[in-house]
């Protein structure tokens, strides 16, 4: 394709990378930004009509992509579980169990995060539902508001690593990985950041009991042992079903994930039939939900994939390739880089943005480096958990002080502090799964086929 403007490729990979850069900053959505620099930039280069024509087949082909009829299906699935509130009963039970020990209510809300998790694979419905149900118990106790915000934001973070995750969908097709194998990949690294999650918590509130003081004896339940283990067995049950359905016919290899979507969908909204908490009015709320968050994913994606197709076309992806493979220090230096520019983007994009934007340039490279591309695409998933709680984008942040009742007195401060502890787990769990690689791919290796 013949260039309209002379421009080297290291010149247009500065142009455009640092263009995304500096208008994200202002504070425009980051679709406009994107499409609006492959548009301007690929015009220079191209011309309008070949420019035009790379944005259309690439935002066309996305639109054909049969995987991602996976978003809408579990984001219909999350929204209506959250809506018909058959879970929340759970974390009474367990409040009931745990909330005598030091830490124990903030232990309870990591449990029911990881639960939420594997219901519902939408960030901003988990971080609410845990704001909402387990923030004000733990700040009224006399936790530390740090601890509480925190936790709050660390467990409901972890929707977008453990199955079904919205992420995990999204990156599969990119990275042409099967989204059935990441979904196994994820398991044991999201149950292994939730069991350091309670670690930590608990030596925390040993060594200073005024973090998270257990509940009072007067508050506690009176209910014999028995009762309170057919309450936690009637309570888990929607959960385990709805999990069943899911990741059980993907890992018996009965359905491959869009149709185990299907399932989980149609299992959600039975769910809510049988205990009585569907109704006309959960149904038009979630398909009003699962449109914004679909719309909010395919706009955001088909604006990044675009921009993709004009760098690509550039000669930048292969300016970024032989700068990462130039690093000094040999294939794990280069994987560091590659993990340090996730770490840094994600403090400035949108995680579907980060995704979009260098899959298709980190895929190659990770292939040229040796890597096991499965192992590769997790750690930077899990890579991008951070994403969600490193300011200034912080999504998991902004939701939590959002919902956050005026009355409790948590500031944006508070829930800041209380997350960094949580970010250096994460880091701690990737130098863990660097060591130990099949705690990511022994799930996987088992899958029926």
């Amino acid at each position: 394709m013949n260039n309209l403007i002379e421009m080297s490729a290291q010149l247009v990979t500065v142009l455009m990378l640092g263009g995304v850069l500096t208008l994200v900053m202002t504070g425009f959505p980051i679709a406009f930004v994107i499409a609006s620099i492959a548009l301007i930039i690929g015009s220079l280069l191209f011309g309008v009509d070949a420019t035009l024509h790379i944005l259309y087949t690439r935002l066309y082909s996305l639109t054909l992509s049969y995987p991602f009829l996976a978003v809408p299906l579990f984001t219909f699935m999350g929204v209506v579980l959250q809506l018909s509130g058959i879970i929340d009963d759970l974390y009474t039970v367990l409040y009931e169990s745990l909330s005598k020990f030091k830490g124990g209510l903030a232990i309870v809300t990591v449990i029911f995060g990881t639960v939420l998790a594997a219901c519902l694979g939408v960030i901003t419905a988990s971080v609410t539902m845990l704001t909402l149900i387990a923030l004000a118990p733990m700040v009224k106790r006399g936790y530390d508001k740090s601890l509480a915000a925190g936790t709050v934001v660390a467990s409901g973070t972890l929707g977008i690593l453990i199955p079904p995750s919205i992420m995990l969908v999204v990156y599969a097709p990119q990275a042409g990985l099967s989204i059935g194998k990441m979904f196994m990949a994820a398991f044991i690294p999201g149950f292994v950041l939730s069991a350091s999650y309670i670690v930590y918590i608990s030596i925390r509130c040993y060594l200073n009991p005024k973090l998270g003081p257990p509940v009072s004896e007067e508050e506690r339940s009176k209910l014999p042992f028995t009762e309170k283990m057919i309450k936690l067995l009637k309570s888990i049950l929607p959960p385990a079903l709805l999990i069943l359905a899911v990741l059980g016919t993907i890992f018996l290899g009965i359905a491959p994930p869009t149709e185990a979507a299907s399932m989980g969908s149609l299992a959600a909204v039975l769910l809510a039939i049988a205990y009585r908490r569907f109704s006309w009015a959960i149904a038009k709320e979630a398909a009003i939900q699962t449109l914004r968050v679909s719309s909010f994913v395919i706009i955001i994606a088909g604006a990044c994939y675009a921009f993709v197709g004009v760098f690509m076309s550039a000669g930048c992806g292969d300016v970024v390739k032989n700068a990462i493979l130039a690093v000094p220090g040999g294939r794990w230096a280069s994987f560091g880089i590659i993990m340090l520019i996730v770490f840094l983007l994600g403090m400035f994009i949108e995680w579907i943005g980060i995704v979009f934007i260098i899959v298709p340039i980190f895929t190659p490279i990770i292939a040229a480096l040796g890597f096991d591309p499965l192992w590769a695409g997790m750690m930077i998933c899990i890579n991008m958990q951070m994403a969600f709680q490193t300011p200034p984008m912080a999504m998991s942040i902004f939701v939590c002080k959002g919902t956050t009742p005026p009355e409790l007195g948590v500031t944006l401060n508070d829930i800041i502090k209380g997350v960094i502890p949580y970010i250096t787990i994460i880091i701690f769990c990737l130098i863990l799964f660097t060591i130990f690689p099949q705690l990511i791919l022994w799930l996987p290796e088992h899958m029926i086929k």
